[in-house]
């Protein structure tokens, strides 16, 4: 008999049992071949409506559909083993009623498998969570700087800079909190201020660009590899992914110019091959 080992997959009530603990690391993933490279190094993995802006080319999340979540929630799932798999419900799919926000989160569960939902969470969204929360769905909350209220906000600007600001912010996160979520993502504020919501809060707080005050950090994956030209101020490039991806196109555009093809027919094969 095989001595296989079977991956256990993180579960949200293990998340929420590392706040304090060792920092959760947190990425994010839209793809299959994706997720499977990123899925032995992190906790979680959010399939965020950021695809609309990193692999659908569009200006903001607005223009992101339920539909699209879901089939880059299911291309992840297959993925992924072992990190615990949420998806950003997008925009217009929650914010009429909680039962808007649990039939959508639902749907997505059940068609992708996924373990959790995201959303973004003002104090109005509150009720949301928990009705979402009592219904056996976990929810994670995202406070700060809310890439879907962009257009009303006037763009993507740090949050927490006024003392009324400030207050919203804290009161955002400790209404998700309350209201059941398991884990907050915090985004764009200061680290005094995510120090602060992290210690206010009784789960663990996921920062992007909220400094190392929080219980862990998410980042775009397309971003700390260096996919692009430019990317935030807060993100550390890991790799220069868009200059080594442009040099091995030019070499192989140079190599068929050259006619330097495979001239076996026998090399053809669809299995994997070492190296």
């Amino acid at each position: 008999m095989s001595a296989q080992t079977q991956v256990r997959r993180i579960t949200a009530p293990q998340i929420r049992a590392r706040k304090g603990q060792d920092p959760l690391v947190c990425l994010t993933a839209y793809d299959a071949p994706m997720a499977r490279l990123l899925d032995p190094h992190c906790d979680l993995l959010l399939v965020g409506d950021s695809v609309g802006m990193v692999v659908h080319g569009l200006d903001s999340t607005i223009g992101v559909t339920l539909d699209m979540m879901i089939l880059h929630g299911r291309a992840v799932m297959r993925g992924a083993k072992r990190a615990l798999v949420a998806v950003d419900l997008p925009f217009g799919t929650y914010e009429n009623s909680p039962q808007q926000a649990f039939e959508n989160a639902s749907r997505v569960m059940c068609e992708t498998g996924c373990q959790a939902i995201k959303i973004e969470s003002g104090t109005y969204a509150a009720e949301t969570i928990a009705f979402m929360a009592e219904r056996s769905i976990p929810v994670i909350g995202h406070i700060g700087l809310r890439p879907q209220a962009a257009l009303a906000d006037g763009g993507f600007k740090a949050k927490g800079r006024t003392e009324a600001e400030r207050q919203r912010v804290i009161d955002e996160a400790i209404a998700t909190d309350k209201a059941g979520a398991f884990a907050i993502v915090i985004e764009g504020v200061a680290e005094d201020l995510a120090r602060e919501i992290t210690e206010a809060v009784s789960v663990p707080t996921i920062g992007i660009g909220a400094s190392a005050a929080c219980d862990g950090q998410i980042l775009v994956t397309q971003d700390m590899l260096g996919v692009f030209d430019w990317t935030p101020k807060f993100v550390k490039r890991y790799d220069n992914q868009a200059e080594r991806s442009s040099e091995a196109f030019a070499r192989y555009a140079d190599e068929v110019r050259s006619r330097q093809f495979p001239s076996d027919a026998q090399t053809y094969s669809l299995k994997p091959v070492d190296g």
